[in-house]
């Protein structure tokens, strides 16, 4: 059945998923290794254009999580595309089990623990704070003060 879409190439490995990178940004284009690392320093971080070389033949196939961000940046996308799928699966279980907590009252505040020197992401601090306008703003829900638990037992950052 063909309803003229090109279907989606298959994006498994880290080679794979940086090869349609290479392309979908580049396209036509030869990159070599050292033009990429070059790019991902003016953009603010640090990749070898040996490493570089490496995950596009396949050697490399479980990088830091410094390298994953690196890719990121070289290639302007969310460096969670080049994470493993069981560990993205992972982060969106926890996010889910987070936010089934939240909506049934088992969480009702945020405490930061264990964050970098500046603090939260933007975007995750205004996710946070807009589940707590959010159930604020629910029918029945508590008063300020009242129901003052916190998310400590909530899915901890890895």
């Amino acid at each position: 059945m063909d309803n003229g879409e090109e279907s989606a190439p298959e994006l498994r490995t880290l080679q794979q998923k940086v090869e349609y990178m290479v392309e979908e940004t580049f396209p036509g284009q030869k990159i070599s290794g050292r033009v990429f690392a070059d790019l991902v320093r003016e953009r603010g971080g640090s990749l070898s254009h040996s490493y570089f070389s490496n995950i596009l033949a396949g050697k490399v196939t479980q990088p830091s999580e410094d390298i994953l961000k690196a890719l990121g940046l070289g290639f302007g996308v969310d460096w969670r595309f080049f994470k493993e799928e069981s560990e993205v699966v992972d982060d969106v279980v926890a996010g889910l089990r987070f936010l089934a907590k939240r909506r049934t009252g088992e969480i009702s505040g945020l405490a930061g623990r264990g964050l970098a020197d500046d603090g939260l992401p933007p975007e995750l601090l205004q996710f946070a704070l807009s589940l707590l306008e959010d159930s604020k703003n629910r029918p029945g829900a508590p008063a300020d003060g009242e129901g003052s638990g916190s998310a400590t037992d909530g899915p901890s950052a890895q």
